[in-house]
């Protein structure tokens, strides 16, 4: 008989039931009510359950969401014995022809950052041009992706950026233990046409760098070519892990170059290195000027 392991998840109300093989081949699916399920027969019997709200399958598990009507220490182990009976008596739990012309598959991979607090998921598509750091939820109107991703109780943190999003988290959890939930919803968010960025929502912070840079031509000429060297030299670079710098100000009486870090980047152990060893000495040499020195907003 086939066994499902049972598995807390982050939120409270969803249970995962873990499968010792993949029921699905690199797609992920979310079905709210039995009329949406009809790709899957195993989600159908599931929302005969009355305390059934959502339905998740991906990878090697499938994850319910639940009403407040019951606790699930009262109906895990039912509804445990429920999906492997049915799997056991040779039930479909998901026909995937069905459901491939509705989704548009992505593919989601996690790197490792210099800042150990960070991780950055890769996403194979473009998904902003503009670079946003969110702080906190109450700072998400741009950004729904981002407002789903603070509901997890270790998010501290997030960054998107390109074709990218860097999540700084809290200490309690560590990466091994919740990189696959985050990759997972990441992939099967976006997958499901999920809003990653509204441009039109934009935080005032990011407006503010963009009437920066348009505002480059009114700069002096010292202010121009840093910038220039920071856009064609150091950014690149900051993004391969997962942040961003931006230029803030340079004060030509004290000689001092004001950038923000934001991203993995930002409380990154090694930035106040990178930014004396790195970037300000590349600076001082490609302007010819000892006196520079750099300095995080």
């Amino acid at each position: 008989m086939t066994k499902v392991l049972i598995k807390e998840t982050q939120n409270p109300t969803i249970l995962k039931f873990e499968f010792e093989d993949f029921i699905t081949k690199n797609e992920s699916f979310e079905f709210k009510n039995i009329d949406e399920a009809k790709a899957s027969p195993l989600a159908q019997q599931l929302f005969y359950l009355p305390f059934v709200k959502t339905v998740y399958i991906s990878g090697n598990f499938v994850a319910i969401e639940k009403f407040s009507i019951v606790e699930w220490q009262d109906v895990q182990d039912d509804v445990a014995e429920q999906i492997e009976l049915f799997v056991s008596n040779g039930g479909t739990i998901i026909t995937i022809e069905e459901n491939q012309t509705k989704k548009q598959p992505v593919t989601v991979y996690g790197e490792t950052t210099p800042n150990p607090a960070a991780l950055k998921f890769v996403v194979s598509k473009m998904l902003t041009k503009n670079a946003v750091e969110f702080k906190n939820i109450d700072e998400t109107a741009a950004s729904p992706l981002a407002k789903e991703l603070f509901k997890f109780a270790f998010v501290k943190e997030v960054f998107i950026d390109e074709n990218y999003i860097s999540v700084t988290k809290y200490e309690l959890n560590s990466w091994d233990e919740i990189t696959l939930e985050l990759r997972t919803f990441i992939k099967h968010y976006i997958e499901n046409g999920g809003i990653v960025l509204d441009e039109n929502f934009i935080p005032k912070e990011a407006k503010d760098e963009a009437a920066k840079e348009a505002n480059f031509d009114s700069l002096d000429e010292t202010s121009q070519k840093i910038i220039n060297i920071l856009e064609e030299y150091v950014k690149p670079a900051v993004a391969a892990d997962g942040g961003n710098i931006a230029f803030d100000s340079f004060d030509e009486n004290t000689r001092t170059v004001k950038v923000i870090l934001q991203g993995a980047c930002n409380g990154c152990p090694s930035s106040t290195f990178t930014l004396k060893s790195g970037i300000e000495n590349m600076l001082k040499s490609m302007l010819n000027d000892e006196k520079i020195n750099v300095e995080a907003v």
